[in-house]
């Protein structure tokens, strides 16, 4: 019997043409998610415990190898999620953007190699319009429009984060609107910046300002994307995060373009300056 391709097979494959920082590996069914060596299984990083004090050991580690002093523990949880949620969102929002397919991926599904880059998953079916192709595939949960789909991202999404900012959440000392700001944010900039490598920023803005409009509980804020002028004239797009992601507590004289502690002037300044370079 030949083997059905995978519906998302194409959109991670694109993934990592474009971003050769992160690998996506496809398991067979009952293949075992990868567990030891370098590999975390997502799983893992849902409860309090020596599996999640290990994860928060490497950022630990990391911060005071490059910049000479030890952050927070609270900042160093904060780390390790962005760190964690930014590809693993980007599991569920390059095959929606690329191919209008959304994968459901539990937490059971997953396992993150964060030291090469890699993921592995194991999609346990997956939602796509009626005149897609895939919708004759196994797995395959077809849905009314648009819209539809668009839901299917936020509760893939959310199904998939929220027992992980369950674990992380007390080692962050945030709770529910601050975590779940900081998981809109991971959906939003992890896909800006792919699309941005896809030479398609425009058109990712404008879905995602329909993915996350504002009040879709449990995101928290919207896509929030705005333009600014640049010293020449020139359009310099950026966005307004919802959540900061405590960089300043390391280094103060930096942070980032789209940190809500950013003034529009500094932000004309870093933006042009990546501009040019």
């Amino acid at each position: 019997m030949p083997v059905l391709p995978s519906a998302v097979a194409d959109s991670y494959a694109r993934l990592t043409e474009v971003f050769p920082g992160l690998t996506v590996t496809e398991l067979e069914d009952g293949e075992p998610v990868p567990d030891g060596g370098e590999w975390t299984p997502a799983a893992a990083l849902t409860a309090d415990g020596p599996r999640l004090d290990a994860f928060l050991a490497w950022d630990d580690a990391q911060v005071l190898r490059d910049y000479g002093t030890r952050a927070r523990p609270d900042v160093v949880a904060s780390f390790a999620l962005h760190r964690y949620a930014w590809p693993a969102c980007l599991l569920f929002t390059v095959p929606w953007f690329l191919h209008r397919r959304v994968p459901r991926l539990p937490v059971a599904h997953v396992a993150h190699d964060r030291h090469a880059g890699r993921m592995a998953v194991r999609p346990t079916g997956f939602a796509c319009l009626p005149d897609d192709p895939a919708a004759a595939l196994p797995g395959a949960r077809v849905v009314r429009g648009e819209e539809a789909l668009r839901a299917e991202v936020r509760a893939a999404v959310a199904e998939h984060l929220e027992p992980v900012l369950a674990g992380f959440g007390p080692r962050m000392r945030r709770r529910g609107r601050a975590l779940w700001g900081m998981a809109t944010d991971e959906v939003v900039e992890g896909l800006w910046y792919v699309a941005h490598l896809l030479g398609e920023q425009r058109r990712a803005q404008r879905e995602l300002e329909l993915l996350l409009p504002g009040a879709t509980r449990p995101y928290v804020g919207s896509a929030a994307f705005r333009e600014l002028t640049g010293p020449d004239g020139e359009p310099l797009p950026t966005r307004d995060r919802v959540s900061c992601c405590m960089f300043y507590t390391v280094r103060p004289e930096d942070t980032c373009a789209t940190c809500p502690r950013t003034c529009d002037a500094d932000r004309i300044t870093k933006l042009a300056a990546a501009a040019a370079g």
